[in-house]
Order: C-alpha cells, then sequence, then structure tokens
C-alpha cells in the first residue's frame, strides 16, 4: 500500500497522463508524434532536483515538467498543451485511490472468509446475550460473527461503490470547459488508465466524490471498532468468554506480570477513530472558491495517504485477529448460567400472556419473582415453582419445559441462510 503513495511513484503516474495526454494531442495533429516518442523511455526520477527547481518555481507540476524536459529533451511548447495542473494532479490521485482500493477490497475479502469461518465453527454454541451490558437473552456466538460477516459484507460494496466514484480522469483545462484541450484527450487517457471521464468539471474532479470516499472509510472503520469492542468487552477478567491470542514469550505489563490485555483490539479502536479524524476535511473539502481553490490540496496530501495506509494495516490486523482469537467454552456456559435462569423471563412471560392473564398482570408476577432472585440469589424456576397465583396458571411441569435453550436457536439456520446465502 504505501509504494503507491511513494514520490517516485506519483511522478511515475503523473508521466503517464503527460504521455497520454500527448498521443492523444498528436492523434490530433495538435503537437508532433515525437513528444509522446521521448516520453515513452523510462526517466529516472530525481526527487532532490526535482524539490530543488520546486524550491524555485514554488509549484510541484511545473517543477516536475521541467525536470522532464531536461532528461527527455522534450520540446518545451508541446509539453502539458492546453492542460492545467490539476488534470494531472487529480487524475493521479484517482489512480491512487484506485489502486488503494484493490488492495482494501482484497483485505475485505480476507476478513469476511475468517469471520465466515468462525460463525459456521461457533454456530450452535450457545452464549448469554446482552443488552445495556447486562444479561437478556440466550443467542450464539455463530450469530455475533454472523452479524459482524453481514456488516462487513455492507462494507465491501460500499467500498465498490465509493472506488468507481473516484475512478474519474479529468482533462478539461483550467475552468473545465475544454477551451484548449479537445475532449477527446480526456477519453483518451481514461481509457488507457482504466478511468472514467469526468462528466462535468470545474478546474477539479469535485470533492463530492472523495468526501463519499472517505467517509466510507469512515463507516469501515466504526465496523472494526465495532468488532474490537465486543472483544475488549468479552476479555474482562469477570467475563472471559473470548481472549486474543497470547504468544509464548508476551508480556502484558511491565509491572504486573499476570496481566494479558486485548491491546490489539484496544490498537484497533484508536486507529478508528483516526480514521473517522479525516472524514470531516474531506467533507469540508467540497466546498470550493468558483471554479477552483487550492483548499483541498494540502488537507488530501495528509489524509489520502494516511487513511489508506492505515486502513489497511487496520484490516490486516483485525483479520489476523480474529483467526487467532481464543473462546473459553465453560466460561460461556458459566456465565450463561450465572443468571440463575433470568434470561429465560420473557418465555414465561409470553406464556403466562397466551394462558389468558392481562399482559401487565404476566409481567407483575414475573418481575417480582426475578427480583427475588436477584435479592436472594436464588434460582429463577424455583421461586416461580412457589408462586401460587402462577402456578393456577402454568403448572410445573409447562414451567420447566420453558427453560429450554434450544428455543433460542430455532431460528438460526434461517438467519444464516440469509447472512449466507
Amino acid at each position: 500500500m504505501s509504494s503507491i503513495w511513494e514520490e517516485n511513484n506519483k511522478f511515475n503516474i503523473w508521466l503517464k497522463i503527460e504521455k497520454l495526454a500527448c498521443e492523444a494531442q498528436a492523434e490530433l495533429g495538435v503537437i508532433p508524434n515525437s513528444v509522446a516518442q521521448k516520453l515513452s523511455g523510462a526517466i529516472e526520477f530525481d526527487i532532490e532536483r526535482i524539490n530543488e527547481i520546486e524550491s524555485i518555481v514554488k509549484h510541484d507540476v511545473i517543477a516536475f515538467l521541467t525536470y522532464v524536459a531536461e532528461k527527455a529533451g522534450v520540446d518545451v511548447r508541446y509539453l502539458h498543451y492546453g492542460m492545467t495542473s490539476s488534470d494531472v494532479l487529480d487524475t493521479c490521485l484517482a489512480v491512487q485511490l484506485k489502486e488503494s482500493c484493490d488492495i482494501l477490497l482484497g483485505n475485505l475479502k480476507n476478513l469476511l472468509a475468517v469471520l465466515k469461518k468462525k460463525a459456521e465453527d461457533y454456530k450452535d454454541i450457545v452464549c448469554v446475550g446482552r443488552s445495556h451490558g447486562m444479561h437478556a437473552e440466550p443467542t450464539t456466538l455463530g450469530l455475533k460473527f454472523a452479524r459482524f460477516y453481514a456488516e462487513f459484507k455492507r462494507n465491501y460494496q460500499r467500498l465498490i461503490s465509493a472506488q468507481k466514484e473516484i475512478s474519474i480522469c479529468k482533462i478539461s483545462g483550467a475552468v473545465g470547459n475544454f477551451a484548449n484541450v479537445d475532449p477527446f484527450v480526456e477519453e483518451y487517457v481514461a481509457k488507457e488508465m482504466g478511468l472514467i471521464p469526468e462528466t462535468i468539471s470545474s478546474q477539479v474532479i469535485p470533492r463530492d466524490r472523495h468526501a463519499m470516499f472517505f467517509s466510507v472509510l469512515g463507516v469501515i472503520a466504526s465496523s472494526i471498532e465495532n468488532i474490537a469492542i465486543e472483544i475488549r468487552h468479552l476479555q474482562r477478567t469477570e467475563i472471559g468468554e473470548i481472549s486474543e491470542h497470547f504468544s509464548i514469550g508476551q508480556k502484558g505489563s511491565s509491572a504486573m506480570p499476570h496481566k494479558c490485555n486485548p491491546i490489539l483490539s484496544e490498537n484497533l479502536t484508536g486507529l478508528s477513530r483516526l480514521i473517522r479524524s479525516y472524514v470531516f476535511p474531506a467533507l469540508e473539502n467540497v466546498a470550493l472558491w468558483h471554479e477552483r481553490d487550492i483548499s483541498h490540496s494540502s488537507v488530501e496530501r495528509c489524509i489520502a495517504p494516511d487513511a489508506c495506509i492505515t486502513m489497511d494495516f487496520a484490516l490486516v490486523r483485525l483479520t489476523d485477529l480474529i483467526d487467532k482469537l481464543v473462546i473459553n467454552k465453560e466460561n460461556i456456559e458459566k456465565n450463561l448460567n450465572s443468571s440463575k435462569g433470568l434470561v429465560f423471563s420473557q418465555r414465561v412471560l409470553l406464556e403466562l400472556v397466551n394462558s389468558g392473564l392481562a399482559r401487565e398482570e404476566a409481567y407483575k408476577i414475573v418481575q417480582s419473582n426475578a427480583m427475588k432472585v436477584k435479592q436472594n440469589n436464588s434460582d429463577f424456576l424455583a421461586e416461580l415453582k412457589q408462586d401460587k397465583p402462577l402456578l393456577k396458571v402454568i403448572n410445573s411441569e409447562k414451567l420447566e419445559s420453558l427453560f429450554d435453550l434450544k428455543y433460542y436457536t430455532k431460528h438460526v439456520g434461517h438467519i444464516y441462510s440469509k447472512v449466507f446465502n
């Protein structure tokens, strides 16, 4: 990923754009064929020399063109003919973002494969579901992974759309009206570089496209944190259902030798915050003065490589983390049973309603018994069996049948069929 954003690669893309533009101009009979031919050979870029020229001319593209003219012996009159700097800069950025997307989409495919395997491996492992951080009702560990799979499948589609949105070529001149460059040049360059000609531009490609791209990265970052937070909570000492792989020789703390901390998940939480921070300046870049100012330029020089490289790192790290997760089935079962049967409260409530009680009356009966369990550390089923008014509606045998975990997994197959098609 980082090689896409290296200076040498950027200059090679600039050179390719200039060369293709010259080919198109020559085909139109605007400039001699010899110009593109002289640009066809490989040019070794001396970054220090280009920077030296830029320190004098105070313009990066002019410095580049001056250097190319020096090295290739091109007649300067015909180089960059009818074009503006943003024709090169924006088309190059499109190439870099498109290529970055290819890597990120590959990362997402790898992540989806790992999430799917975990969902299949733990499809039938019943665990307690939590809302507000508190025990709610039984679910399965597999459904957690399946939910994350579906979320990242949506992210994959979002990134495909974002890639299409920013894979744009713009060679339309100083204010985007093709006054000094024929539209054929843009079409020619776009086709050769695997891009789409911009529908309409100013001096730049409209920045709503880029805002869309960085916003999608922000959504993906939030999904990364969504998984990371789940792992961090489930690794807590008092829960201990899932934990990060702790390698031989690894140390958790300089002070406390017993510590095994969820450092990878914490790291991913921080990286997610960083990636999301790039969304706001990308949105701010949409509003430019008239046909263009350069307030967007300094922002993109920072956030484009940083966001792509950081996202690449985060997705690779997350995939490896999930692949090596340690699952503690004993703690999963222990935690499920620790609420003394309270996770079955809604099923008891609904059975009372189905047996003819008003919902509020049924709710009062179930809640009063649930509170006894909390106060006395007793068993929910045992408390219910001592409730004489309740037993007039539901007998003991029926009550026992309600405390069945299979009731909560009966539609897992249906959910999986929707998630994994």
